[in-house]
């Protein structure tokens, strides 16, 4: 069974038919050509495929392409200013080299752009918290948190 959405995915409009059966990640990847958020555990459990739906982090491997129908989807390629210049949170990322092999930090940073979103001036135990949401099977997440401190400090991390 087929289905017409709806969805605003970085500030731009897309009419899309999906199979019911459909998950958003696919369609962001295979039909809209956005490769930022990856398929790692295939379950919304890791955060590799973690994109911003009306704000919310979501488990784009696990929210069916339907369930999204009207909403505001902003994924990582959504991030970046004009000629490319990096968002606050992408630059802190990149100063706290948090970035290690870079597979989880699409989804790092778009939960931190929520946090941030949420509250301005976390303390390092709500950062903790917050990030650990997401899986990083590198090295750890002392400069992913450094990083969301740096964002906050700015002042420019929502």
């Amino acid at each position: 069974m087929t289905e017409q959405i709806e969805l605003f995915v970085n500030d731009e409009e897309h009419f899309i038919t999906v199979d019911t059966s459909e998950m958003l990640v696919d369609v962001l990847r295979d039909r809209l050509g956005l490769k930022g958020a990856k398929i790692g555990c295939d379950r919304g459990v890791c955060g590799a495929c973690t994109v911003l739906v009306n704000g919310d982090p979501t488990a784009s491997c696990s929210t069916f392409a339907w369930r999204v129908d009207g909403a505001r989807i902003v994924t990582i390629e959504g991030l970046a200013g004009e000629e490319g210049a990096l968002d606050p949170v992408q630059q802190a990322f990149f100063e706290a080299g948090a970035l290690q092999c870079g597979y989880c930090t699409p989804g790092m940073i778009l939960l931190a752009k929520s946090l941030l979103a949420r509250n301005p001036h976390p303390d390092r135990a709500e950062i903790t918290d917050w990030m650990g949401a997401n899986i990083c099977r590198c090295t750890g997440y002392k400069m992913i948190i450094d990083a969301v401190e740096i964002a906050a400090a700015t002042g420019e991390g929502q």
